[in-house]
């Protein structure tokens, strides 16, 4: 069991499939109190009662109310898991934009803005954010996503840099593929670039509850994903035209 979770208030967005089913049912087996968030609330519902937890559907960006009530007054642990996989390129349009920006990146600043006054007050809380490999790196045919977990990323980072001091404990958890519905709507890119080495959601909480015993910020659940972004920042002329030459196999065989 894990210390530093045991009998926590913990928050989990998005957690009715997937990562942040998974999530969800590794912070109540470690002895959480665990609020299940889904747009869709059959499928909270359904994760809530398997793993003893309270669901609260509804929109990520407005949840943290409503579960710290849920949770008694307070929460521990609030992972930013919801996100949406939008795929296309410069020309997506505006609203595709709009909603991976949204859902992506300002869902984690909202709550941010709930969650720090009463972590900072007491010192200490817990963040964490499923951000994707594609924020270190990228992912061919997918600008949005990219883009915005760029985006995602750059937030949790900020966050640790600026109030670690203070009792913030913040983790990014940044997979390649994983077995879910976001794989699976990734169409012929997801299989060509994610789906070799794709992994089950249970190995992303494994990963996640690793970097939460030895203290981690960033959270690889594909450890190989380290030496891609080494060479992303050693030569990025390099890497920018290997990652040219897998979108060119990508277009040739689409």
């Amino acid at each position: 069991m894990v210390e530093a979770v045991q009998d926590a208030g913990v928050v989990v967005t998005g957690a009715g499939g997937g990562i942040g089913a998974a999530l969800a049912r590794r912070f109540a087996a470690e002895g959480a109190r665990v609020v299940v968030n889904d747009l869709d609330g059959e499928k909270a519902a359904a994760v809530a009662a398997e793993i003893g937890g309270i669901a609260v559907p509804g929109d990520a960006s407005a949840v943290v109310g409503e579960a710290r009530d849920a949770l008694g007054g307070r929460v521990d642990v609030y992972c930013a898991n919801a996100g949406l996989g939008s795929g296309g390129s410069e020309a997506a349009g505006e609203a595709v934009w709009a909603s991976a920006w949204d859902v992506n990146v300002m869902a984690h600043v909202r709550a941010a803005e709930r969650l720090l006054p009463d972590w900072l007050e007491r010192g200490s809380g817990r963040f964490v954010s499923t951000v994707s490999a594609a924020g270190l790196l990228t992912m061919i045919g997918a600008a949005p996503y990219s883009v915005t977990k760029h985006g995602a990323y750059a937030f949790a980072e900020w966050l640790s840099l600026t109030y670690r001091h203070r009792g913030l404990k913040v983790h990014a958890i940044c997979p390649q593929g994983v077995r879910t519905d976001m794989l699976a709507a990734t169409g012929s890119a997801g299989d060509l670039v994610l789906q070799p080495t794709a992994i089950e959601p249970d190995a992303v909480a494994d990963a996640l509850f690793r970097g939460i015993e030895e203290d981690r910020f960033l959270i690889l659940p594909h450890p190989e994903v380290a030496d891609y972004y080494r060479a992303r920042a050693g030569d990025p002329d390099r890497w920018l035209t290997g990652m040219n030459h897998v979108q060119q196999k990508w277009e040739a065989t689409s």
